[in-house]
């Protein structure tokens, strides 16, 4: 998040506990889950990105289907609790990395698979078309950018489902792929064309 207020809110969520959303055992997040990586374009991906990894139960379900994960998060304990639960003994191409977006956004690197999962809601829409513009320039040729969002309103939320999935379609080079819509979130996918 570039608000501090923001960073310091999910730091003290997860300097609580590991899991304040309950992500790891919600029907909710293991549907989302489930439907998410059904939706993939491909077996296996060299090169993934997934900022705002959180606690690490996506980038748990990630690693298997990639080379290298760069598991990425502005909040200390968020990450602490991504590391445990994905430790570099059972997935060593696995990298956690702190930073805030979109001024931290990996330069140089080019990735074939990322996923903004309950994140870009969180952002104004200036802060959004900078970060998702940031993705797209990253993406490999036939690179994939997925986003996936609650859609119902709530209290942090600063701009709405539909407004952030609006923003790639906007962006040159990218061809939606796929769209998901159901009562609890939306799901869609572009490929660098």
């Amino acid at each position: 998040m570039t608000d501090g207020r923001h960073l310091a809110h999910f730091e003290s969520l997860y300097a609580a506990s590991s899991d304040p959303w309950n992500v790891r055992d919600a029907w909710y997040e293991q549907r989302k889950r489930a439907i998410l990586l059904a939706c993939l374009g491909q077996p296996r991906y060299r090169n993934v990105f997934e900022p705002g990894c959180g606690n690490g139960e996506m980038s748990a379900a990630l690693a298997p289907r990639c080379d290298r994960l760069l598991a990425f998060d502005g909040a200390p304990s968020a990450l602490a609790a991504a590391r445990r639960r994905l430790p570099e003994s059972a997935a060593p191409h696995v990298r956690f990395v702190a930073g805030r977006l979109p001024q931290d956004w990996p330069q140089g690197e080019c990735f074939d698979l990322i996923v903004v999962s309950e994140l870009a809601y969180y952002f104004d829409l200036a802060t959004l078309a900078a970060m998702l513009g940031a993705a797209a320039a990253s993406l490999a040729p036939q690179g994939e950018l997925v986003l996936c969002h609650y859609r119902h309103p709530f209290d942090d939320r600063v701009t709405p489902t539909g407004a952030v999935h609006d923003i790639p379609g906007k962006l040159p080079g990218l061809r939606r792929r796929l769209h998901h819509l159901d009562d609890s979130f939306q799901l869609d996918a572009w490929e660098r064309a």
